[in-house]
């Protein structure tokens, strides 16, 4: 009989040096997200989905998708087919981490589309590589230059549904320390447009 994931992808929630919150799952929408996936709960995303809403890390800085929970979307809404994008978490900056295989033959990893360079990253993880080291502690250094003082208690008053648009953007020279411009909390959907619609202006090219 297969086994699920869920206790490995459970003890690195329960061990994470910040705090992350499992949100609760809907039976029915986990089934039709695996089911449109294709897979099975042995897969660390496969039990994400299955076993989650979604989980917020570090204090809900980074929303990592499941099947769904209240103002938070599932993880097959987010899933662009037109250029082979998944993604599966987003920051509260309007950043976003998609899983996809850049090339035929070649295993998935997660990339990053980051505001502050506009550009998509390879991240050179696998879902589950990826997952285990942000819920280990790697989001601290990864988001080093893109924090600020309080930032915690800014995040935590988010809805799931809202992002912090700051201007100057952060991939301007004004707009590299969050600390002194503005913050704005807006619909996600709006932040993630921003940023690409200033990369699609600036000629950066699609992860897939």
């Amino acid at each position: 009989m297969s086994e699920s994931a869920w206790p490995e992808v459970s003890a690195a929630v329960a061990a994470a040096p910040y705090p992350a919150e499992v949100l609760p799952p809907d039976p029915a929408a986990a089934e039709r997200c695996l089911t449109a996936l294709g897979m099975s709960t042995r897969s660390w995303l496969g039990a994400v989905v299955a076993h989650s809403g979604g989980l917020l890390v570090d204090h809900g800085w980074l929303r990592v998708l499941g099947s769904g929970s209240g103002r938070l979307p599932d993880v097959v809404t987010e899933a662009n087919p037109a250029v082979g994008v998944l993604v599966v978490g987003h920051d509260v900056l309007g950043g976003q981490f998609a899983w996809l295989q850049p090339e035929p033959g070649v295993p998935p990893t997660v990339h990053y589309f980051g505001p502050d360079d506009l550009g998509w990253q390879d991240l050179e993880q696998g879902y589950a590589d990826w997952l285990h080291a942000v819920l280990s502690g790697s989001l601290t250094a990864f988001y080093e230059t893109l924090r600020w003082p309080g930032w915690q208690a800014e995040v935590s008053d988010l809805l799931l549904d809202q992002g912090i648009h700051t201007w100057p953007p952060p991939c301007t020279v004004e707009g590299k320390d969050l600390g002194v411009v503005s913050r704005n909390a807006i619909p996600m959907t709006e932040l993630v447009s921003f940023h690409h619609e200033m990369a699609r202006q600036l000629g950066q090219p699609d992860p897939a």
